[in-house]
């Protein structure tokens, strides 16, 4: 029998449910309490919970511990900072393209940068990250290209597409990226540039890339251009000149005044892409054209075409706009790999040298004592003598019969990463071009001419230069030579290895090789 409620009589608990309790009952509203023999009314509902909850506070409560985990009853079970924050990041699909046109598909987020691709294309394939890998844009129904800047958002270049056209995006190498950087005075001929009257003449290293990315003064650069007419096929030869507001060209000679000069265009709308195919399509004059291409152009006659008359103009023109548009933003995206590193600032941004370059000495073991060769002529010397042994100790190299090697054995040159089987000149220029015109980048060909001997195609001063390897039958064996037989080598891969160490006859020894890579 359950016990009466605190302050209810007995009977009263009975009449305060509801008449439609019991079986058969009606459903209505509550049966008024009936008044105790005192006469008084009974306390209301209200009053009862009022003191049923006084005597649940009269017990003193335990403090809790984990506060953060506990919630109010007024308040969501979980707190909205507890929660993971939702990403709002959309994926899209892009396709990336190798040398051989074999591509593959990534899924990335839609706010990835070039660098980001990159980053992700090297991770999925295991490669060397040499701070090198580009991100390429080819147009291939206009024949232009250039390299996507490392900040640069990938959808956005793909925004400016059209769409019936089959544009592509290329991994590749660029050595010449941020060369100028390294080496500006090299890119920056002084016949092409004019610097403000306060400056001095002698410009140093971190003088000159101080005026290119500072933004009160900036070197003029001046030089002839060849125009497409606007609306025409032909071709017009005009002076140009560079500045922060814009490129202008002279309607009187190489006149500078202000009433001469008129507006070319600007580039923070465009981008400046490199024409791939010469004077295929566009009929240019020469080979060495380039163009600026306005954001959502409508086609190919809203090109602003330029042609310069060497390689050295067009690396000069093109690098100045680069730092004239991004400015800063180049520098930061050039020392981003560097971060971290102790002797890094805008004043010191020489590559660092290798361990090589720094700890090596040239030394004689000849004598009872070895010694260090301080002199650069006696040091030369033994270097070819070096050589020479080098070649004498391959000579030597026989198989298990004896015999010298056969020229079966000999074709072990063909698995190497810098040799390209059975490719043109015109071939071998453009892939050591995408790769960038730094000295030392370099390919191994077969020869067209003569199919007994290979060429050599070596990159050095803005220039790309062929040297004929030719091979040398002495007492029955076989030798390969660049310098008339004075240095000869048993096979290809020892000429090579050779030369990455020794300038030799080269104008410079052999530093990056051009490969084509799998994706």
């Amino acid at each position: 029998m359950a016990a009466p409620l605190p302050g209810v009589p007995r009977g009263a608990r009975r009449a305060a449910e509801p008449a439609g309790g019991g079986a058969g009952g009606a459903v209505g509203s509550p049966c008024p309490l009936p008044r105790p023999p005192g006469g008084e009314p009974p306390p209301s509902p209200p009053d009862r919970r009022k003191k049923k909850d006084d005597n649940i506070l009269e017990i003193p409560s335990i403090p809790n511990p984990f506060p953060e985990l506990c919630c109010s009853p007024f308040a969501s079970v979980l707190s909205s900072s507890l929660l993971p924050k939702a990403t709002s990041r959309k994926k899209q699909v892009i396709k990336v393209y190798n040398e051989d046109d074999t591509s593959r598909a990534l899924e990335v987020p839609s706010d990835i940068t070039a660098r980001g691709v990159c980053q992700l294309l090297i991770l999925k394939n295991h490669y060397i990250d040499d701070h090198s890998w580009t991100l390429f844009e080819q147009l291939t129904h206009t024949g232009l290209g250039r390299a996507i800047e490392d900040h640069e958002l990938v959808m956005e270049v793909q925004s400016n597409w059209v769409m019936e056209e089959e544009n592509k995006l290329y991994f590749r190498k660029n050595y010449a990226k941020y060369e100028f950087f390294k080496n500006p005075l090299s890119f920056f001929p002084d016949h092409m540039m004019s610097f403000p009257s306060e400056t001095s003449a002698a410009v140093s290293h971190s003088g000159m890339l101080q005026m290119f990315l500072s933004s009160s003064t900036y070197p003029e650069i001046h030089g002839y251009l060849h125009a497409k007419e606007q609306g025409k096929k032909s071709w017009k030869k005009l002076y140009f000149l560079l500045r922060r507001s814009g490129l202008y060209f002279s309607t009187k000679g190489t006149s500078k005044e202000p009433r001469h000069l008129q507006f070319f265009c600007e580039f923070s709308n465009s981008d400046m892409y490199m024409s791939l195919t010469g004077k295929k399509i566009s009929g240019a004059p020469t080979n060495y054209g380039f163009c600026f291409k306005p954001n959502k152009s409508g086609g190919t006659r809203d090109l602003k075409q330029l042609c310069a008359d060497d390689e050295q103009s067009r690396t000069c023109w093109m690098t100045a706009v680069r730092l004239l548009k991004y400015g800063m933003q180049l520098y930061q995206n050039y020392m981003q790999p560097y971060q971290g590193r102790s002797g890094c600032s805008p004043l010191n941004i020489t590559p660092m040298r290798s361990i090589s370059e720094n700890s090596l000495v040239a030394m004689d073991f000849s004598g009872h004592r070895s010694r260090i060769i301080e002199n650069p002529t006696e040091a030369l010397s033994v270097a070819v003598e070096e050589g020479l042994a080098w070649r004498r100790r391959g000579c030597l190299r026989l198989n298990s019969h004896g015999s010298p090697i056969a020229m079966s054995d000999m074709a072990i040159h063909r698995s190497q990463s810098w040799f390209h089987h059975k490719i043109s000149r015109e071939e071998a220029q453009r892939l050591i071009l995408q790769h960038g015109l730094v000295d030392g980048v370099f390919l191994v060909r077969d020869s067209q001419s003569n199919p007994k001997t290979f060429v050599l195609s070596l990159s050095h001063g803005l220039k790309i230069k062929h040297f004929q390897i030719v091979p040398l039958e002495d007492d029955g064996k076989l030798f390969y030579t660049l310098d008339d037989g004075h240095t000869r080598f048993t096979d290809l891969i020892q000429l090579v290895e050779f030369y990455q160490l020794n300038k030799g006859v080269l104008p410079c020894k052999l530093k990056h090789y051009c490969a084509r890579i799998a994706l």
